[in-house]
This record gives structure tokens, C-alpha cells and sequence, in this order.
């Protein structure tokens, strides 16, 4: 009957360990997304040169969806970790219980 169905547990905190290497990615894009993105007001040119209001406007909605847009999947990856995390909890108890139901102890 146990051999019908096994979690592997390694691959668990393989799962673990990668979506946590995203995590720690997805830090360093927003970072760069919040801090290194920058671009002020007039740096495009004068008044004279009318496109540079809307490039500047429209550069400002890019980095706001991006920003948005990382926090959102952020959140999913952080989500799914714990999840992940919680999996490998209750399977690894499941497995120890087990042992220990089998042993008579």
C-alpha cells in the first residue's frame, strides 16, 4: 500500500530552496525597479521640445506597473514558498508517524 504513494520529500526542499533563490531575485528587481529607475523632470529637454512632458509622464506609468506588477508576483512566489513549506510540514510528519505506527512505538 505504501509503495502506491510517496511524496519525495528532497524534491520538496528542492522546490523550496529554488523559490527562495526567486525570492531573493525578485528583491534585487525592485530594488532596481524602485531605486535605479529614475528619470526627473526636464532631463529630456525644455518646454520647446513638447513630446518630453508625455515621454517623462509616460516613463513614470512604466515604472508604477512595474513596480506593481513585481510586488504582485512577489506575493504569489512568497505564497506559494510557504505553501510549499507547509507541504513538506505535514508530509514529513506523516512520514515519521508512520515509521513510528509501524515500529509499535
Amino acid at each position: 500500500m505504501s509503495d502506491q504513494y510517496k511524496v519525495d520529500l528532497s524534491e520538496l526542499e528542492d522546490t523550496i530552496t529554488k523559490l527562495n533563490g526567486v525570492l531573493s531575485s525578485m528583491g534585487s528587481a525592485k530594488s532596481c525597479a524602485v531605486n535605479q529607475t529614475f528619470l526627473p523632470q526636464g532631463a529630456l529637454g525644455s518646454a520647446e521640445f513638447v513630446e518630453a512632458k508625455e515621454l517623462t509622464d509616460a516613463h513614470d506609468a512604466m515604472k508604477r506597473y512595474l513596480e506593481d506588477i513585481i510586488h504582485v508576483v512577489h506575493g504569489v512566489m512568497d505564497d506559494f514558498g510557504k505553501n510549499t513549506k507547509k507541504a513538506h510540514g505535514h508530509y514529513s510528519n506523516a512520514e515519521y508517524d508512520t515509521q513510528t505506527g509501524m515500529s509499535g512505538g
